[in-house]
């Protein structure tokens, strides 16, 4: 399985590191924080930039929130890209949950150059189904 995400925001912490955070984590790939699963990050789009050693993090604010701690990526990596995480395990979907309200993304197949839906992403009245309110 190959999971992709969209870079939101880069953050440059002076003489420490620098943060790539993306469109997931936590809610999408608890693995890194519950048991230590290491990834590799591509870069999607092309480019001839140097590579920088980067942190991948997720969307949740949490320190648990890293889905790949020193990673190299293209140094002119910039929100919108898109990043390949692959390896992330077929169990990324059922081990997903709503953490901070955020839906579950969907899953995708792809065989021959064809993409084929399985599970749809996850709505925000999907998310609000549930709640009877006080």
């Amino acid at each position: 399985m190959v999971t992709l995400h969209r870079v939101l925001a880069i953050k440059h912490v002076a003489g420490l590191r620098t943060f790539v955070a993306v469109d997931g984590g936590m809610s999408d790939n608890p693995r890194p924080e519950l048991y230590g699963a290491r990834y590799s990050v591509f870069a999607v789009r092309p480019s001839r930039a140097p590579m920088k050693t980067v942190t991948v993090v997720g969307r949740h604010c949490e320190a648990g929130d890293v889905l790949a701690a020193d990673v190299p990526l293209p140094a002119d990596v910039r929100p919108g890209d898109l990043v390949a995480v692959p390896g992330t395990g077929a169990y990324n979907h059922s081990m997903a949950s709503n953490y901070n309200m955020v839906g579950r993304p969907p899953v995708i197949a792809i065989r021959d150059g064809a993409a084929r839906l399985l599970v749809r992403r996850e709505t925000i009245s999907d998310l609000l189904a549930r709640d009877i309110g006080t």
